[in-house]
């Protein structure tokens, strides 16, 4: 018959698992410290870098970014405020609060002919035509950190993706699994037509008509009738080849 440990048994197996809970979090306390001095140094060495390389940070859009990247793995996040250390230091927090201002400009311009959605690749173009003096210093990655602190406007203000493009909403409409295969499908020639909707997405006819009049009461479409076939095309500024129709001089 087996015995059973006796109290001066259990006592021991007691103190042994309090000194290993001890010693366990004697070396997650080590290894947290470790982690906080490592970052410390990473942190006091961005600091070094961004004084280094000041001039690229501002000027170089490729080195820009990453140097994002850079911050991003150590927690720093230089936009977080436009006051403190990086602000004055890189001036970049006054850079995407100048940016955000002109997308938002930007976006209520052109409103009138994409409906609020317009492709980031065509945005960021507009942005270089606006800021005549400094063409090469705005790109895509710029656009996106500056819309992602236009959030707090709420009212739309995001990037979606839709295929392979990325398109920047600056009303609260919502699009649907249905509005967005229209997009896809339309990204190839800037317009898509009733039957091309049905053959290519395996709709019906009500189903591709429903979806196609919503996104033409939102404003996201435009209807052209001017076909010797007779066949109505719906065109998409935001997904079409960039071209004069939403390249807007007064901007």
């Amino acid at each position: 018959m087996r015995r059973r440990p006796g109290i001066g048994g259990l006592q021991t197996a007691a103190a042994a698992r309090d000194q290993y809970k001890k010693l366990g979090e004697n070396v997650a306390k080590i290894r947290t410290d470790m982690m906080k001095e490592q970052l410390s140094t990473f942190r006091s060495q961005l600091e070094d870098f961004a004084r280094k390389h000041k001039n690229d940070i501002r000027k170089n859009p490729a080195f820009r970014s990453q140097f994002h990247e850079m911050c991003a793995k150590v927690g720093v996040d230089p936009l977080a405020s436009n006051k403190g250390f990086w602000a004055e230091l890189l001036g970049i927090g006054d850079f995407y609060y100048e940016l955000g201002v002109q997308i938002v400009d930007i976006c209520l311009a052109t409103r009138p002919l994409n409906g609020g959605l317009i492709n980031l690749q065509e945005l960021s173009q507009l942005l270089r035509q606006r800021r005549k003096s400094d063409r090469g210093v705005v790109s895509e990655d710029d656009c996106l950190r500056a819309i992602s602190k236009l959030k707090v406007l709420g009212s739309g203000f995001e990037v979606i993706s839709v295929g392979k493009k990325k398109l920047v909403r600056s009303v609260p409409t919502e699009l649907n699994k249905d509005h967005n295969e229209i997009l896809e499908l339309a990204q190839g020639q800037g317009f898509v037509t009733v039957d091309e909707v049905e053959k290519r997405l395996s709709w019906i006819l009500g189903r591709a008509i429903d979806a196609l009049d919503t996104l033409l009461d939102e404003g996201l479409a435009m209807i052209d009738d001017g076909h010797k076939d007779g066949k109505r095309r719906y065109w998409f500024p935001c997904v079409s080849p960039i071209s004069s129709l939403t390249r807007i001089d007064s901007l």
